[in-house]
């Protein structure tokens, strides 16, 4: 049996082979304790109004790490490092057409709760398949969290126009010495996948860590 590609598919395949013929790439992960964030997300929908979803914080993180290094959005054009005005934050959505990538632009000057709300109707405008070409265009950072699927832990290609991909795996149980007491905990894998033409490694090490400081203490992510 022998079953045809979707344009969609096509597009994705000739980008993510782009992507691996030419940015020289290396990897980087770290474990997030978000038990506070779990707990925390429920009472701040309540309180906000908002549906705000685990992804939320995940992009707002994201957001205020390039803001706070802005090397990670730079794109490499000859012998100079453009960095952006804006971080646009594209996220990957799995639709019935395929796997989409909506963009929320100017992410970093954005609230949590603006970008929940954007998330909502960018996601569902995907899966509706009402998304336009602006849409899905100009992002500086991507995202793509696999842990809905059961996946604990993996590295995403990054999409051409960026030079970085964050991807996010599932949420596990496990015991972690808190006091000196074993105590069940949820953890997250952030795993990074970054251009060296443009990044070294000590710069992402830091964007990551950022990363992680401010999903394990989701308050900030509220106040920043």
């Amino acid at each position: 049996m022998n079953i045809p590609l979707t344009r969609i598919q096509k597009l994705i395949g000739k980008r993510m082979l782009q992507s691996k013929y030419n940015k020289p790439c290396f990897y980087m992960e770290v474990e997030a304790d978000i038990t506070e964030l779990m707990a925390f997300r429920p009472k701040l929908r309540k309180s906000l109004g908002v549906k705000i979803t685990t992804n939320t914080f995940y992009i707002h993180a994201l957001a205020l790490g390039v803001e706070r290094y802005p090397l990670l959005a730079g794109r490499l054009n000859g012998d100079y490092i453009e960095i952006p005005d804006h971080v646009n934050i594209g996220f990957a959505v799995n639709a019935p057409q395929g796997l989409v990538v909506p963009v929320i632009r100017d992410a970093g000057r954005k609230t949590l709760p603006q970008i929940a709300v954007e998330e909502q109707d960018l996601t569902d405008r995907a899966r509706d398949n009402l998304l336009t070409l602006k849409d899905i265009e100009g992002e500086t950072v991507a995202l793509s969290n696999l842990g809905i699927y059961g996946t604990d832990s993996f590295y995403g290609i990054i999409p051409p126009p960026a030079s970085v991909i964050l991807s996010v795996g599932n949420i596990i149980r496990k015991f972690l010495p808190i006091n000196g007491v074993p105590t069940v905990r949820r953890t997250v894998s952030l795993s990074l996948a970054v251009d060296r033409k443009e990044i070294d490694e000590i710069c992402a090490a830091n964007f990551l860590n950022f990363i992680k400081e401010h999903l394990q203490n989701p308050r900030r992510l509220i106040e920043e």
